[in-house]
Formats: structure tokens, C-alpha cells, sequence
């Protein structure tokens, strides 16, 4: 049994994408594509996402939510009710969504603090 290959970032995309699945590219795309739909949404609150890294093999998918999404009580609801859902309803080979949540350096996990106040 073969290596699953890592696809180191590039210019286009700044994460590794890791496993050798024919379609990587179109997944990928795919993804990123309803990613950039998302993101306005979060954005209105403060927030960032991004993709930390996305497995094409085995479905998993790594977000982080950063800004005023990273230090949210409710981050965890976010990724896990309204991301996770929409990519899982979306794409059928998006197994799973892990979050990687940046807390705040103001106030840590589960307040937010504007950082310029």
C-alpha cells in the first residue's frame, strides 16, 4: 500500500492538500468555492475562515475561524452546525470538518474584545 502524497501549498492556495484521489483538483475547487460563500457571512461579525488543510482521500476537511470568530462563545456552533453542515450537504466526499478556533490574545477563549478599543 502506497503513501497517500502531500501536495505542498502554492501560490493559489496556501494549505496542503494530502491524498492521491483522481479528482483532488475538482474537489478542491469545489470547496473553496463554497468556502468563499461562506466567508462574507463570517466576516460580517468580525470572523475569518480559512482552510488549514484538506484531506481528498479521506474527506476531512480543517478550518480555522479567526478574529472576533476565534474568541466567540458560539465558534464551535459555527463550524459545527453551520459550516460542517454546509459543506457535508454540498460535497459528497466531505467526510468531516475539525476546527481549529484562534483564540483572542485580549481576552482568550469564549469572549470576544475588540482588539483596537
Amino acid at each position: 500500500m502506497s503513501q497517500p502524497s502531500v501536495d505542498t501549498a502554492t501560490p493559489e492556495r496556501d494549505f496542503p492538500v494530502t491524498g492521491t484521489h483522481p479528482d483532488a483538483d475538482r474537489r478542491v475547487r469545489d470547496l473553496l468555492e463554497i468556502v468563499d460563500i461562506v466567508r462574507p457571512v463570517i466576516a460580517a461579525d468580525g470572523g475569518e475562515l480559512s482552510v488549514v488543510s484538506v484531506d481528498v482521500d479521506t474527506g476531512v476537511v480543517t478550518l480555522q475561524l479567526a478574529g472576533a470568530c476565534g474568541s466567540c462563545a458560539i465558534s464551535s456552533s459555527t463550524l459545527n452546525q453551520g459550516v460542517d453542515r454546509i459543506l457535508r450537504d454540498r460535497l459528497d466526499w466531505v467526510t468531516s470538518v475539525v476546527g481549529v478556533i484562534e483564540e483572542s490574545e485580549v481576552s482568550g477563549y469564549g469572549g470576544w474584545t475588540p482588539k483596537n478599543s
